[in-house]
């Protein structure tokens, strides 16, 4: 039991580290595709009948015009991205990487910052494809999604926290 427990708190090892990373950005992007999807169907509506989930869930939808529904893809992604944040940082800390770089509220601002920054060219990314190719809402979510960890894990490895 005491290996598990130090595998789990180890900050050293980059190997263990990246594995808990993706553990702990999975738990944060499942977060942020769940508060995403349903503030796209409920609150502000940006899904299209096309939308994979909403084949797969046999969801209704309320269709929207383009701008609207790009509108609504961005609100969408703003708060999903306060709570799935907020859940990486906790994470991060606990598991992850050191603390201690910055203080706590530079640290915090640090990460919000540079998290800000990769969703809101992987946004961008999402308004190309669905304002300038009609892709789906949930395509243009998930190109979103691969641009933010690309960025995120090296920002915060090398400027927010002792690596």
């Amino acid at each position: 039991m005491g290996s598990v427990k130090k595998i789990i708190l180890d900050k050293n090892h980059s190997g263990i580290q990246f594995v808990k990373y993706s553990l702990c950005g999975g738990t944060a992007m499942a977060v942020d595709m769940l508060v995403f999807f349903f503030v796209a169907w409920l609150l502000f509506p940006a899904l299209t009948e096309t939308d994979v989930l909403v084949r797969l869930l046999n969801l209704d939808v309320v269709v929207v015009p383009e701008y609207l529904r790009t509108i609504n893809f961005c609100l969408a992604n703003v708060i999903a991205f306060m709570l799935s944040n907020l859940t990486a940082y906790i994470l991060n800390v606990l598991f992850v990487f050191k603390a201690g770089k910055h203080s706590r509220r530079k640290e915090l601002g640090l990460f919000y910052l540079v998290s800000a920054i990769s969703v809101g060219f992987g946004v961008g990314i999402g308004v190309l494809l669905i304002q300038g190719f009609g892709l789906s809402t949930t395509f243009s979510y998930l190109a979103k999604a691969v641009s933010t960890v690309l960025i995120n894990y090296a920002a915060r490895k090398f400027i927010i926290f002792h690596g």
